[in-house]
């Protein structure tokens, strides 16, 4: 985590006259510098949405007693993320770990600033892995048969709320959770889904894509919901594919689709870029 990057404010309302002169004016007069700055309007919603970094030498409760006015007034939705200790995440996989793989590379080369607390999966695949990354995995595999899946569920949900992660990515983990784990996890639970969604949501949709006869094929990095596969979408990628491939020809190329879309959602994500509302996502990339 580097000490000196700034400070990110994100704020969300109902667009209105005079937002952005009284942000800006509340930061200067508190001592900050506005280091870069993003808005958007939704026209068909009337929402207005802006990420600010903030630097500078900040009286930070000047700034906050400041920002609660501010909230007040404009009756907004706010974060504010300020430098401090790295984010932990946890990766759930099942039988398939490229996902899981490629996001612990990319941590050990320095491409992602996290703390990976755990592996968690309903196979035991992903211990190998684990140990070579030097990271505790957990089984929840809901017993010796693994087939009361009431019992796996609240074990996946006891383990979550045990590590206490900032972010769960869901990195090809093949369970449909319910209700009661979506809803704990709301806004801090992606997941890669291996097609252009809306397009082949649920099982093989590389089978279904071929069936079709697509000439794109891709992946989708979304929020988790309670419905299967229609979360707030962050980030999607896409490959070329012709007549000439075959199904294993394109999931070959989707994983590679599926790598990069999940990294880039998960670095979006950690960098306070994305901000959602009506089940759509603002991302300032």
């Amino acid at each position: 985590m580097n000490p000196n990057a700034p400070a990110v404010l994100t704020l969300q309302c109902a667009d209105q006259p005079g937002i952005v002169a009284a942000v800006a004016n509340m930061i200067a007069e508190t001592g900050g510098n506005i280091a870069n700055a993003d808005q958007h309007t939704d026209r068909e919603s009337s929402v207005f949405l802006q990420r600010i970094e903030v630097d500078g030498s900040i009286d930070w409760n000047a700034f906050e007693a400041a920002l609660a006015r501010l909230v007040e007034r404009f009756d907004m939705q706010w974060a504010l993320h300020r430098p401090g200790s790295r984010a932990r995440i946890v990766i759930a996989c099942s039988g398939d770990l490229y996902c899981a793989a490629d996001l612990l590379n990319r941590v050990e080369l320095g491409e992602l600033d996290v703390d990976v607390v755990a592996i968690v999966s309903d196979k035991n695949a992903a211990a190998a892995l684990a140990a070579r990354h030097g990271v505790e995995f957990i089984l929840v595999d809901g017993g010796l048969a693994g087939t009361d899946r009431a019992v796996q569920e609240a074990a996946f949900a006891e383990t979550l709320t045990g590590l206490e992660p900032d972010l769960v990515v869901l990195a090809r983990y093949m369970r449909i959770l319910p209700e009661s784990i979506t809803t704990a996890w709301t806004g801090r639970m992606i997941n890669i889904h291996h097609s252009f969604l809306p397009a082949f949501p649920g099982a093989k949709p590389y089978h279904r894509a071929h069936q079709r006869g697509v000439k794109l094929i891709g992946a989708t990095a979304h929020y988790v919901t309670a419905e299967l596969d229609a979360g707030p979408i962050i980030a999607q990628g896409v490959a070329t594919v012709s007549h000439r491939d075959e199904v294993d020809d394109l999931v070959r190329k989707g994983r590679d689709v599926e790598r990069k879309t999940l990294a880039d959602a998960v670095r979006l994500h950690l960098e306070h870029r994305v901000l959602v509302w009506d089940n759509r996502t603002c991302v300032f990339a």
